[in-house]
């Protein structure tokens, strides 16, 4: 446990502080050797993190994010089990650190980018095998050709209902036609029954006025008198 501790203050310190090296010189950052120790004390460390789950424990921002990558690529890695190479690029200021590590069932990759003495990022990626690789690119290509079929499937759906828009219309517009006729229909039939009805009043009128001229001329009967013609002024009926 004390070494564990002593590990871990190593690889706060080392995200905290300016790596090994002057600025004045031409040497790098650290030697081989130095890389791969402290490569192999990150690693050990973040699965310390993780099988204890520690993350909370964990204060500096770059170290949380390396924790977490490697959390996440646990799930396909499976459980960590050894280093098996370290490779670095080092330079004066920055420098790439690559750590393949062994999972219980893929390998992966611990990728260190260090710039200006800092460490600024820490990536875990895991290696798949060309066949995964081939199938999530397929898996990827279908979801992707799928998801466009979809949407031009609905597209021509929409398109396909506004051929029913104008049917609508037409369905909707005859129904006051229908209505105009029935209205129509109603009108008529009143004005035949007030054609009708002042029809038999101006008979009814005819017979009382015959009357009255034949009982002015002393006739006995109506028959001698003949009503040409009905006019209408205004509103008032003229007869002669």
């Amino acid at each position: 446990m004390k070494k564990w501790l002593l590990v871990l203050g190593m690889i706060t310190c080392m995200f905290g502080l300016t790596a090994c090296g002057q600025k004045e010189t031409e040497t790098p950052l650290m030697t081989e050797a130095e890389a791969e120790a402290w490569g192999a004390q990150l690693v050990e460390t973040m699965n310390q993190y993780v099988v204890m789950q520690a993350q909370d424990q964990a204060t500096d921002p770059i170290l949380i994010s390396a924790i977490e990558s490697w959390e996440a690529a646990a799930e396909d890695m499976g459980n960590y089990e050894e280093i098996i190479s370290i490779v670095s690029e080092l330079g004066e200021e920055d420098g790439v650190i690559e750590i393949k590590v062994k999972g219980s069932l893929r390998d992966a990759v611990v990728e260190v980018v260090i710039e200006k003495y800092v460490v600024t990022n820490v990536t875990t990626n895991v290696q798949y095998s060309f066949g995964e690789t081939m199938e999530k690119a397929a898996l990827n290509t279908l979801l992707g050709m799928g998801t466009v079929f979809v949407v031009l499937i609905l597209i021509s759906l929409i398109i396909g209902c506004f051929g029913f828009i104008p049917k609508l219309q037409a369905k909707f517009a005859k129904k006051p036609a229908k209505d105009e006729v029935k209205n129509a229909a109603v009108d008529n039939t009143i004005a035949q029954i007030i054609e009708k009805e002042e029809l038999a009043d101006d008979l009814e009128l005819v017979a009382v006025i015959s009357a009255a001229i034949a009982a002015s001329e002393g006739a006995s009967s109506t028959d001698g008198f003949v009503v040409r013609s009905i006019r209408r002024a205004g509103s008032k009926w003229q007869r002669s």
